[in-house]
């Protein structure tokens, strides 16, 4: 993947740098009562997941590794956003497990499920981090990389 200096706005940008190709890499664990949540293996374990955060909160843990593939420069970095819920009713939960969606994301619920997202109660940090990658934390990254072959 190419960027362009203007798009991320690098100051002091030298014309080799618009050459770099970048492996931009991700992932997300949910970090609930102690234990870490990736994606469940099966529905009974999703349904464990999801109960777990009615009236409670978890973490989600976002990483984030941008490697310079013409320098061989690697920049990472995490990032940590919780999740606050209210109560999520039974039926709820069975209807969120029977579509399927659960078993494909890390801690087995998404934040826009429309199911689900009127019970979130609050996010605190970013929302970026619990839907997959910071956008933040990412430009970052990028600039960090490109600045270091300076």
């Amino acid at each position: 993947m190419k960027f362009e200096s203007e798009r991320l706005r690098i100051e002091g940008h030298v014309e080799e740098d618009a050459q770099a190709t970048l492996l931009i890499t991700a992932d997300t664990v949910v970090v609930s009562h102690g234990m870490v949540r990736e994606k469940p293996n099966n529905k009974e374990e999703a349904r464990e997941f999801i109960k777990g955060y009615s009236g409670g909160h978890a973490a989600v843990i976002g990483s984030v590794v941008v490697s310079n593939l013409t320098t061989g420069i690697r920049k990472g970095a995490w990032e940590k956003a919780e999740v606050y819920f209210h109560e999520i009713p039974d039926e709820i939960i069975d209807s969120v497990i029977e579509e399927g969606s659960t078993l494909h994301v890390a801690g087995g619920l998404t934040l826009e499920h429309p199911l689900t997202s009127p019970f979130v109660e609050a996010v605190v940090g970013s929302t970026d981090t619990v839907w997959g990658l910071s956008k933040a934390l990412t430009e970052k990254l990028i600039k960090d990389n490109l600045v270091a072959v300076k």
